[in-house]
């Protein structure tokens, strides 16, 4: 019988690892070709991977919870002929990269006898170690924050134990040991947060940040989304007051097409890429973390596609099924922190970009208005970017093109000004 092993493909764009999130198949299940096998978490978002082989499953490499780096082996199939699907009719697709083959037949499992003990797993750890421990151990260990691989293993057979794990816990909490405080809950950062923790400090240490930031008042903007929203036809649209920043961004980008672009540093020197499209970022908190689902094009987009799109991506995101292609391309990033409560902030810029653009809460707030002193919905927007590429004059032409667009939305659709582009100065 043959025995073919599947490693850990790379799902995105130059991905290096992932971690295995869940297991659908076990030893001795019966598998299909693209039947999904297992889930993982990349830096960019949670896949299922489908099997290119059908067979019995032989041995899971790897266990739930594990960080795996790309290329390693993580499952092994056995079948009398081995199936691999080659052929452009028939290839092992990814979930949100294709459809899977319909005709592929249904899983059929063979379970182990009911009782028998859990096999202990070999997981390579290191490039020098190789720990071997169960399932059950393992994720112990995880929830307890104890490094596994830093253990001395006292079973049997070299598997580190329960017992082990137990005694580096203890050994966290004696006096003067390790732990410098009382104990806490230990989170490891890993997946998303990781990946979104290392750009965070990339951008941060490398592109000179300015933020200006202006008042609006919000007033025929709220009027719109009240008309947008009673229109025949939206009713089942979000049409938010975000759609419509989206919407000035989107306009003050095609104006001021500096903004769009990429600093991209290279062997004869440094070059700002300006990019044709407009990719909109939009920043989206979900059970993951903070993930930026992209709108590819969006200057294509009219203000109920534009809400339709932004729906979309961020009901995917927030239910983990975004792909790496949702998540990665933006050119420029929207981040709405009024819905939590806040006036405003300083937004970090996503790497890979110049600016990013940060919402209010809208606020009743004392307006002078022809001279008199009235209530009105007012919004903070804030704007970050890089100044390696934008002086102070150019993002403060950007951020007044949104804030006018806001001002009155209606007045710049019918003048339609806010889709010219820049011209160059006069020589």
């Amino acid at each position: 019988m043959a025995a073919q092993v599947f490693s850990l493909p790379d799902v995105g764009e130059g991905l290096t690892e992932a971690e295995i999130l869940k297991w659908h198949v076990r030893p001795g299940d019966v598998v299909a070709v693209n039947q999904v096998i297992v889930e993982i978490e990349t830096a960019k978002a949670s896949v299922e991977l489908p099997c290119p082989f059908a067979g019995t499953v032989e041995l899971l490499h790897v266990d739930e919870g594990a960080i795996v780096p790309v290329g390693s082996p993580i499952i092994s199939i056995t079948s009398d002929a081995v199936t691999v699907v080659d052929s452009p009719e028939r290839r092992a697709v990814l979930v949100g990269y294709g459809v899977l083959d319909a005709g592929a037949p249904s899983r059929r499992e063979r379970r182990a006898p009911a009782g028998a003990e859990t096999p202990a797993a070999t997981v390579v750890a290191s490039p020098t170690r190789v720990v071997r421990a169960k399932p059950l151990v393992r994720k112990l260990a995880r929830e307890k924050g104890v490094d596994i691989a830093a253990l001395t293993a006292s079973g049997a057979n070299g598997e580190v134990t329960r017992e082990d794990v137990l005694g580096a816990i203890a050994a966290e909490d004696r006096p003067n040991s390790r732990s410098t405080g009382a104990a806490g809950e230990r989170v490891p950062v890993r997946g998303v947060q990781r990946a979104m923790a290392e750009a965070m400090v990339q951008s941060a240490f490398t592109a000179p940040h300015v933020t200006e930031w202006v008042d609006v008042d919000m007033s025929r903007s709220l009027e719109v989304l009240r008309v947008l929203r009673e229109a025949p036809g939206n009713t089942e649209v979000r049409i938010t007051p975000m759609i419509l920043v989206a919407a000035g961004l989107i306009r003050a980008a095609r104006q001021h097409p500096r903004v769009n672009s990429t600093w991209v540093d290279g062997a004869g020197g440094a070059d700002v890429v300006i990019h044709r499209d407009v990719h909109l970022g939009i920043a989206a908190d979900t059970p993951r973390g903070l993930l930026v689902p992209t709108i590819k094009n969006a200057t294509s987009l009219g203000v109920v596609e534009l809400a339709r799109r932004v729906q979309q991506l961020i009901d995917t995101a927030r239910a983990g099924r975004s792909t790496p292609a949702d998540l990665t391309g933006g050119t420029i990033t929207l981040t709405n922190v009024g819905v939590f409560g806040v006036d405003g902030g300083t937004p970090i810029i996503t790497p890979g970009q110049s600016a990013i653009l940060a919402m209010g809460r809208i606020l009743d707030r004392a307006w002078v208005v022809d001279g008199q002193v009235v209530a009105r919905p007012v919004m903070q927007l804030s704007l970050s970017f890089d100044h390696r590429v934008i002086d102070g004059a150019l993002g403060s032409r950007v951020l007044q093109s949104v804030a006018e667009f806001l001002r009155d939305p209606a007045l710049a659709f019918m003048l339609d000004t806010g889709w010219q582009r820049e011209q160059p100065p006069p020589t």
